[in-house]
């Protein structure tokens, strides 16, 4: 089957629907497939391979091969994480066609995807948490740039990021009504558009009323964190504020909105949560991504085993 670019776009069109409303994925997920099977067929055409007389891409020639070249021109220019996401687009891409019966079978299937080592971001001790919700100065202290507003905005963020462990795209994505500050709760939509209740603590409890307080008011609809323009605040936009709190508190290690989200979980790790309970919380819907986390409360485990367990280090020996 030969597909003109018409009709290649409609199959991309078709698989973004299926994603969207069969798979429940985000719209950044969707957009950044998309964006992977532009470049593929970007990379099909500059190469010259599967080219119709009529300027379409001969989909069905597609083979494991020309998978493979792909992988090796991705190799020049890309991290092995951003090979590893192209691969398991492409992957999915080709089985949805199958589904659909355009293809026989999906050539990106055997394909093997480059090994991605397992990195987490940073995480800060206790004493790094609060030096770092606190490092917006209060506005009698040093009255920041845009005033009072912009100060509590930056501390309600950084508290609610360490408080409830959001990831920073659920967090930007707030509207007031998720937002219960009598029950001291927030209604996250998460990946795959997945709801979930996280508790909100007393001290973010307590800058979030003042932050809302400073807004007059918000209609139900309306974003909870914006910029100075009036417009919802970015990822990009927490990310820099985050980086610039953090130096200001004498961090000067790399600090994102997701180290807060692992500091979140590590701490509460550490204070003897249980890890499924951490799992509801963070919205993984898989108990081995939450268990990331527990090589980081080692020292802490080991603790509480050498103090509890009768064959541990410092119980072997002791007479009953």
């Amino acid at each position: 089957m030969t597909l003109r670019s018409d009709e290649k776009q409609h199959f991309i069109h078709q698989f973004m629907h299926y994603l969207s409303i069969e798979k429940n994925a985000s719209p950044h997920t969707c957009r950044c497939y998309r964006k992977d099977l532009e470049g593929f067929e970007k990379f099909l055409r500059d190469s010259g391979m599967y080219i119709a007389p009529t300027g379409g891409i001969e989909i069905e020639r597609v083979d494991r091969m020309a998978i493979r070249k792909y992988l090796s021109f991705l190799h020049r220019k890309n991290k092995k994480s951003s090979i590893a996401r192209k691969i398991s687009t492409l992957r999915s891409f080709f089985k949805y066609l199958v589904r659909e019966q355009v293809i026989p079978s999906n050539p990106a299937k055997s394909v093997s995807t480059p090994k991605v080592e397992k990195t987490l971001p940073t995480t800060l001790t206790v004493d790094e948490a609060f030096r770092l919700m606190e490092s917006p100065k209060s506005i009698s202290e040093a009255p920041p740039e845009g005033g009072e507003g912009k100060y509590l905005r930056d501390r309600a963020i950084l508290e609610l990021l360490y408080s409830s462990g959001l990831r920073v795209s659920e967090l930007v994505g707030l509207n007031s009504n998720q937002l219960d500050l009598d029950l001291g709760i927030v209604r996250v939509m998460g990946k795959g558009r997945k709801e979930r209740i996280v508790p909100v603590g007393v001290k973010a409890i307590g800058v979030l009323k003042r932050y809302m307080e400073e807004r007059g008011g918000l209609k139900e609809d309306k974003p909870i964190f914006i910029n100075s323009r009036g417009g919802r605040l970015t990822t990009r936009s927490v990310g820099r504020l985050i980086k610039k709190y953090s130096r200001q508190s004498g961090i000067f290690r790399k600090v994102s909105p997701h180290s807060l989200r692992h500091t979140f979980a590590t701490h509460l790790l550490d204070a003897g949560a249980d890890i499924r309970e951490i799992q509801e919380m963070l919205g993984h819907s898989s108990l081995s991504t939450t268990q990331r986390y527990t090589h980081l409360s080692m020292g802490k485990l080991m603790e509480v085993y050498d103090k509890a367990h009768p064959r541990s280090f410092k119980n072997v020996g002791r007479k009953k």
